[in-house]
């Protein structure tokens, strides 16, 4: 640090930054005379230094037209004071054991965080360097190293606001809970009567149920995974593909969060023995959000799946889920049609709700009838017309499509094919006349060809049905702020390309990590495409007991782009990286 660690203690001073950025060369002369006006005229607000500057809007010499922002002032001040700088990801923090070192009100006094504790360390951020008398107190409680980092005032507040005011949340739910046993675990089965859980309405709980959800919302997560173990319960967040650990809670609170989110999700809390199914509707930043709920009874208790849908991610551009040209023009002709089968595979979590969904709203028009059939309904859209699968009445995608015949439809969308009735029904509503949209479950397009050969479809049938099959997967898409640009490794190249000969691009560029993506190096998924199209000689192949490796043969023949080869134009133009495409589509092609 600068010769100003040899003082008393002392907060940063705006006009010795301004003289820093001067001798640094950082701002035209124009700029520093407004930071020094700007300065004197808020001289008696209590406003941290890189506050102030940051609302001079000062222009960035080093890059046109851009202004410099207080994150940027912070992370050129901490180079400057020679302390590391630290931008906040909430998700690697130990919450409890950040705010047990000290009361919020020292922290506040002295604007710190703490961030990380061990035996060897703590690690505390700053945004007043020279104020120490904080480090001779902590020396105290603890032996270990005592490390600054330097941090956005602002993010020092916001954070030390939301931790401080969750573990107050979570310290009041356990005091009141003190006595009371857990849920329903199999191994306590004997001590159930003697069980209690906490009030699911307490405040507390409350509190920590909306710091949960709003937790989610700003990490863009897309599932919340809330897991009963023996001793606590896990808290885990699905962000871009990839599951994080987020939090642990003590049993008897997670018992209670659990069944707050089942009150939200009008569940029956007094059933915990048998799957269940909610939606939670809210609003964020005054944008509308859904929450599908699930559970499912484990050994030590429920365990409670959220799905969130954001109708700006449901509802995309083509271009925005990934579709090229080519892979769009295959795409619009087949759901032109007036009559047909598309089918749309892929595994769990690979955006075939967002592509259906996106399809739709398109094709969704004052002059169109379009019904849906789903379980559940993933989204309420005022254009569809959309119903519920409701198995303990009856109501099945069988009997839905039944239904729907009877409505005059013109397009029908049916959740998933899952067996050989609802095959049937939707084989006989393409038949006369009605072009028919649906998912399965299959590994590559030209597999569900032969998924529906299995569940007992007459081959003639899927010929003169089936227009055509979209395999998808979703993949990370590189950080636009910190991606770097690579030599290509010919070996990798080709292990991906194979058994095509794609020449390999000049450069290639792999994920680094920045404070934008939580030093991930990825920013959000888009989708990869196998378009699997129906054609007179496709057709003489689908027959009982047909060979899907000869269907996949001929299809790529015709035009078909294989799943990896929509990858690796991905990779070319600079969206992911080699090993991202091998991560998510590791099927080799045969051919």
């Amino acid at each position: 640090m600068r010769e100003e660690s040899k003082t008393e203690d002392h907060k940063l001073d705006i006009q010795r930054i301004i003289q820093w950025l001067d001798d640094d060369g950082i701002l035209s002369k124009a700029d520093l005379e407004k930071c020094r006006q700007y300065a004197a005229a808020k001289i008696n607000l209590n406003k941290h230094p890189l506050k102030i500057l940051s609302e001079c809007e000062l222009a960035d010499r080093s890059q046109l037209g851009k202004l410099l922002t207080q994150e940027d002032l912070t992370q050129w001040l901490a180079k400057k004071l020679a302390l590391p700088y630290y931008y906040f990801d909430p998700l690697k923090i130990d919450v409890p054991s950040v705010t047990a070192i000290f009361s919020k009100a020292y922290a506040v006094n002295y604007n710190i965080l703490p961030i990380k504790i061990n035996d060897e360390e703590i690690v505390v951020a700053t945004a007043e360097p020279f104020i120490r008398a904080w480090q001779l107190d902590l020396a105290k409680m603890h032996h270990g190293k005592i490390r600054c980092v330097f941090a956005n005032p602002d993010e020092i507040k916001r954070y030390l606001d939301e931790f401080y005011n969750f573990s107050q949340s979570l310290k009041g739910a356990q005091t009141q809970n003190e006595g009371r046993g857990g849920g329903q675990n199999f191994e306590q089965l004997v001590e159930l009567s003697k069980m209690a859980d906490l009030d699911a309405n307490n405040q507390h709980v409350v509190n920590l149920v909306n710091w949960l959800l709003q937790y989610a919302f700003d990490q863009r997560a897309s599932d919340i995974h809330i897991e009963p173990r023996r001793q606590q319960g896990n808290v885990r967040f699905r962000i871009d593909g990839i599951l994080h650990h987020v939090y642990q809670l003590p049993m008897p609170i997670m018992n209670a969060v659990l069944s707050r989110l089942k009150i939200l999700g009008r569940m029956n809390i007094a059933e915990k023995r048998l799957p269940q199914d909610g939606r939670i509707k809210t609003q964020m930043n005054a944008k509308e959000i859904e929450l599908r709920l699930s559970t499912m009874p484990t050994a030590f208790g429920e365990k409670l799946v959220m799905r969130i849908f954001d109708p700006e991610v449901l509802l995309r551009d083509y271009e925005q889920l990934g579709f090229n040209k080519q892979e769009l023009a295959i795409w619009n002709r087949m759901t032109g049609q007036t009559h047909g089968i598309i089918l749309v595979t892929g595994p769990t979590g690979s955006g075939k709700t967002t592509t259906l969904y996106s399809t739709l709203k398109r094709l969704a028009t004052p002059e169109i009838n379009l019904c849906t059939v789903e379980d559940p309904i993933e989204q309420i859209e005022p254009v569809f017309n959309q119903m519920q699968v409701q198995a303990n009445i009856g109501l099945d995608f069988a009997s839905g499509i039944r239904t729907l015949l009877r409505q005059d439809p013109d397009i029908i969308m049916v959740g998933e094919i899952r067996d050989l009735e609802t095959a049937e029904m939707a084989v006989q509503a393409s038949l006369t006349g009605h072009l028919v949209i649906s998912t399965l479950h299959t590994n590559n397009a030209p597999a569900a060809v032969t998924r529906l050969l299995n569940l007992g479809v007459p081959g003639y049938l899927i010929q003169q049905t089936v227009l055509g099959v979209m395999a998808q997967r979703l993949i990370r898409v590189l950080c636009k702020h910190c991606k770097t640009p690579v030599a290509v490794d010919d070996a990798q190249w080709q292990a991906l390309v194979a058994p095509f000969r794609v020449a390999p691009p000049k450069q290639i560029h792999r994920a680094t990590g920045c404070k934008e993506c939580r030093n991930t190096g990825f920013a959000g998924r888009i989708g990869i495409y196998e378009i699997f199209e129906n054609s007179q000689t496709l057709e003489k192949l689908i027959v009982e007991g047909c060979d899907t490796a000869l269907l996949q043969k001929q299809a790529i023949k015709e035009g078909m782009r294989p799943l990896r080869l929509s990858g690796a134009e991905k990779v070319a133009a600079g969206i992911t990286t080699i090993e991202e495409v091998l991560r998510v589509a590791p099927e080799r092609i045969e051919f």
